[in-house]
Formats: structure tokens, C-alpha cells, sequence
């Protein structure tokens, strides 16, 4: 199966004769056909983010003090091309379909579990003309049945982006708050969305965040893992 995963300098041509085309593909008719959403989930890679080894459900056996954690794969190929064109591109048509691949490989959760976007920094929201991280989770909410509350605030404009992972895990323990219209509850199971995980500085300083307000159980979604 063929793939146009490096269309990332240029607009799709076939998105002048149609709505959307399939960025993986390129069939007419949508941003992520169903063709291309069974190939990722197919050939899903459900890895670790902490040891990078394989693992068969949430629970890494490698890591026990890790928290429950469900990725769609390794940031690369087709996984890599989505999130550019979403991402830096701004095709907001692929926020549903991501957000039905993570469906996908999310577990059932109680109607109380509550979806919480990765704070995305203000002027990257200004830069790129959408919140990526919250507008998938808007869409998952839904698909899931879930509720989504913005529950953590970005504390500042730290960019982390190139730099160390020293720095990185400087910079992310004080990047968040927790926004005081919200009570974050010991009862509830809290779903921590981000795009990519990196060095995952900035999702354990979330976490390490929302467990201090007072959450006992929160789980991490993810699209991709970076390579190393």
C-alpha cells in the first residue's frame, strides 16, 4: 500500500478539485479515508514511551509506576505526515479522524472521564490558527463519550521545542496551572492528550500537576513517540 507521506512542502493538488483528499493515499472524498485509518491501526505499534519496549495493553510490565498509557505509534511514515499537515499546516479536517483512531485504541471509561488537551502555547495558537491538542480532543470527547474540560492552563510562553532534555524538564515543571473554574476530583479518570511525545518532560509535569490537585487516576493518549 502506497503512501504520500512527504507532501509537506506544497498543498495537495487534488484539494483544488475537491473538499478534502486523503493525506495518506490521496483518494477524493476525505482528509483520512478508511482505508488508511485501517492501515494504522493494522500496523500500530504500541510502544512504551518511558522503556520504548512493546507492550500489550495500557500497563507497561517493564514499568509498573508508569502511568496507564495508549499510543497510536512511533512517529513516522504516514503517523509522521498526518501530524505535520494537522499540526503545522492547519488542516483541521484531520482533528475527527485522529480523534477516531484514538478512540480506537482507548479503553471503555466511565461517562465521568474527563479528556484534557496538552495546553498548546498562545502564540503557537496565533501562529498556526488553530489549538491542535484541543480540538481532537473536543472530537474525542464526543466519540468517546467523555466529557473534555481545559482543565490545565499554560503558566507561560516557554518554548521547548530544540531544546535540551535538561532544559526541557526545567522549563515544563513550571509550565502549567490548574484553572481555577475547574475542581479536579480523586473520583474521576482523567484522559492527558498530546500530539507527541518527545522526552515527555512537559506530560509528566502535567501529570505531576493534576495528581497534586488532587487526581488518582490519569491515563496518557498519544498520536506518536518520537524516535530517539
Amino acid at each position: 500500500m502506497s503512501f504520500i507521506v512527504k507532501n509537506t512542502t506544497f498543498p495537495n493538488p487534488l484539494d483544488l478539485i475537491a473538499p478534502h483528499s486523503c493525506r495518506g493515499c490521496g483518494r477524493l472524498g476525505e482528509a483520512l479515508c478508511p482505508r488508511c485509518k485501517n492501515y494504522i491501526l493494522k500496523h500500530r505499534q504500541n510502544i512504551c514511551p518511558n522503556c520504548r519496549n512493546p507492550k500489550s495493553d495500557g500497563f507497561c510490565k517493564n514499568c509498573p509506576a508508569f502511568p496507564e498509557t495508549y499510543v497510536l505509534g512511533l512517529r513516522t511514515d504516514l503517523i509522521d505526515a498526518l501530524i505535520h499537515e494537522y499540526k503545522y499546516k492547519s488542516v483541521r479536517s484531520l482533528a475527527k479522524p485522529l480523534a477516531e483512531l484514538l478512540h480506537s485504541i482507548l479503553p471503555t471509561l466511565d461517562q465521568n472521564a474527563t479528556i484534557i488537551p496538552l495546553p498548546t502555547i498562545p502564540c503557537h495558537i496565533r501562529e498556526r490558527g488553530l489549538d491542535h491538542t484541543a480540538l481532537i480532543a473536543k472530537h474525542l470527547a464526543i466519540i468517546h463519550h467523555i466529557k473534555h474540560n481545559p482543565i490545565l492552563l499554560r503558566n507561560n510562553n516557554t518554548i521547548q521545542v530544540g531544546t535540551d532534555k535538561a532544559t526541557r524538564l526545567s522549563q515544563a515543571n513550571s509550565a502549567y496551572i490548574i484553572d481555577p473554574k475547574y475542581a479536579v476530583s480523586p473520583d474521576i479518570t482523567y484522559i492527558l492528550f498530546d500530539d507527541v511525545w518527545t522526552t515527555g518532560a512537559s506530560m509528566m509535569a502535567a501529570i505531576k500537576k493534576l495528581r497534586e490537585a488532587g487526581a488518582n487516576q490519569v491515563i496518557i493518549a498519544l498520536l506518536g513517540l518520537s524516535q530517539i
